[in-house]
């Protein structure tokens, strides 16, 4: 019987141990544990870059707005209309004023929701009037055109100072005092509160409204009567040292009221 040689076996053991570090190495997972942190921080960049287009899109794409109309004066009382923009599409129409006591309450509930559909579906102020509700629908029209108005004059000044660069810096600042409107506070008087919106630019009124002003009755007239004369009074003076209405002294009184506290949010 054969004798197995010490070098022999040596050599053999040592052979199977070189297989077995072989073999194990062949099976380690191509993933190194070391390089998951690496992993992960090319997940959450690749999730930022998925998400950079949305915040991209927000930012350019045209955000939502509300304009307001000037109230528009009726028989029956004041319309005013707000409308939703994005995309330069009504996607919203509302009347914050309508005819209200009565009679006017039954056609206002009647005419307003249709006046608001027409409005978005159209997308101008070209809509038909309400049967039974026709003061109501030209008042709401007419408003309804102010605010088009003002969302086109702001469109405008916004591509204009889009397209100006920097070289028109003054212009773009003209373009943003135009634009400046503030509100004054509500001026409670024995008929009813009045309340005066102005339109300020370079320092002067351009534009005086009355956006609430006593109704009902007699005070329609009187309304009727002196909101005119103390709008053109106002942008005239370019403050609140303005006449009284004759026959509309309470009114007279709300406007200048309502009026001063305007200026004084406006600086002026």
């Amino acid at each position: 019987m054969r004798k197995s040689h010490p070098i022999r076996r040596v050599v053999l053991a040592t052979a199977a141990t070189v297989s077995g570090v072989v073999l194990l190495l062949s099976l380690k997972p191509a993933s190194d544990p070391a390089a998951a942190p690496g992993a992960g921080a090319a997940a959450q960049a690749g999730g930022a870059a998925q998400q950079a287009p949305q915040g991209g899109q927000q930012g350019g794409g045209a955000a939502a707005g509300t304009v307001t109309g000037d109230a528009a004066q009726t028989q029956y009382g004041a319309v005013q209309v707000r409308l939703t923009v994005a995309d330069g599409k009504i996607t919203k129409a509302e009347a914050v004023q309508a005819p209200k006591g009565g009679v006017s309450d039954q056609k206002t509930a009647l005419a307003v929701p249709k006046l608001n559909q027409e409005a978005v579906a159209a997308g101008n102020a070209d809509i038909d009037a309400v049967s039974g509700a026709t003061y109501t629908s030209a008042g709401y029209k007419k408003s309804l055109q102010s605010a088009l108005d003002k969302v086109k004059a702001s469109s405008s000044g916004a591509g204009a100072g889009a397209g100006s660069g920097s070289g028109a810096g003054s212009s773009g600042a003209s373009g943003s005092a135009q634009a400046r409107t503030v509100t004054g506070r509500v001026a409670q008087t024995q008929y009813g509160p009045v309340q005066v919106r102005i339109t300020v630019a370079g320092g002067k009124i351009t534009e005086a409204e009355a956006v609430q002003a006593p109704k009902g009755g007699v005070s329609d007239q009187k309304t009727a009567l002196a909101v005119p004369k103390l709008n053109q009074e106002a942008v005239a003076a370019g403050n609140a040292g303005i006449d009284a209405v004759s026959g509309a002294t309470y009114t007279s009184t709300g406007y200048k009221q309502s009026l001063q506290s305007a200026l004084d949010q406006a600086g002026g």
